[in-house]
């Protein structure tokens, strides 16, 4: 049965001017996101999703009072359903725009005008970083976080690997336990070609928004370069560092670390959420 079948009467009251059945469907890695013509729903898969609903309220809402040269979904109702099964729900606004269609950045001008754009983004958030409002709110990665991870990944992951794939994890372990502890920016912490909107105008895109912000926290920037090297490859990345996009010591050193682990990561948050299709796809490369 689908999400748009089983939750009917909820998606009737939270999006009244669409029609249910004729919702466009999501599946993120935590949330089921339903698209109203103006709002959007997303609702938790599991309950530790839902149990983080309430801090990713919280962080909206600081990002949506820092000046940061592009727009953040507005969180606008949060709650449960009013029946037997207490449903919990997210609303949020919907931004406009559309993820960038890989080929279009085959076009010397656009990538160049993605890559300024990207740098600028980035600088926002590094910004973002020194605002005392957004430091009260959003979490802090914690000094100890790698070694956690790594922990975790041998404790939970390790059984479900080849010897090979066990091999292959325990390098890129290695490779991120002496990274040092940065937290000097807003870091997105997913911030995949899928999570950032774009809007043409004569000729060129324009960055309009960017969703999916469960994994903001303040950290290290190089893990956003990072994702955006994995999502749009390294030519766009060198674009990105030139127009701007990070200049410190050590900074390519700690992308490719932390490029290493995205995988483990998918895996190992699927695992504790008890989501076994991200899992199984998080750990293709190291049955």
């Amino acid at each position: 049965m689908s999400i748009r079948t089983t939750h009917r009467a909820l998606l009737r009251r939270l999006l009244p001017d669409d029609e249910p059945g004729e919702l466009t469907v999501r599946q993120g890695q935590f949330h089921h996101v339903i698209l109203g013509s103006d709002r959007v729903v997303c609702l938790p898969r599991t309950r530790a999703a839902a149990a983080r609903l309430p801090g990713r309220v919280a962080a909206l809402r600081a990002l949506a009072g820092l000046d940061l040269g592009f727009r953040t979904p507005e969180p606008l109702v949060q709650g449960n359903a009013p029946d037997a099964d207490g449903t919990p729900f997210l609303v949020l606004s919907r931004l406009q725009g559309e993820p960038l269609d890989a080929d279009a950045l085959s076009d010397a001008r656009v990538a160049d005008a993605v890559a300024a754009q990207y740098a600028t983004l980035l600088a926002g958030l590094d910004r973002a970083g020194v605002d005392a409002s957004a430091r009260a709110v959003l979490p802090e990665a914690a000094r100890d976080r790698w070694q956690r991870f790594a922990e975790s990944v041998r404790a939970e992951l390790f059984p479900l690997m080849s010897d090979h794939g066990r091999r292959r994890a325990e390098r890129e372990l290695v490779a991120i336990q002496d990274l040092p502890h940065l937290t000097r920016a807003v870091v997105h912490g997913d911030l995949g070609p899928e999570n950032v909107l774009w809007e043409w105008t004569d000729g060129l895109p324009r960055l309009s928004g960017v969703l999916d912000w469960d994994d903001v926290a303040l950290g290290d920037p190089a893990e956003d370069l990072a994702a955006i090297g994995a999502g749009h490859g390294p030519e766009i990345l060198a674009r990105v560092l030139a127009a701007g996009g990070g200049a410190d010591s050590g900074l390519s050193d700690r992308m490719a670390a932390m490029r290493g682990t995205f995988a483990l990561q998918q895996a190992l948050y699927a695992h504790l959420d008890g989501d076994e299709g991200e899992r199984a796809d998080g750990l293709a490369g190291y049955r």
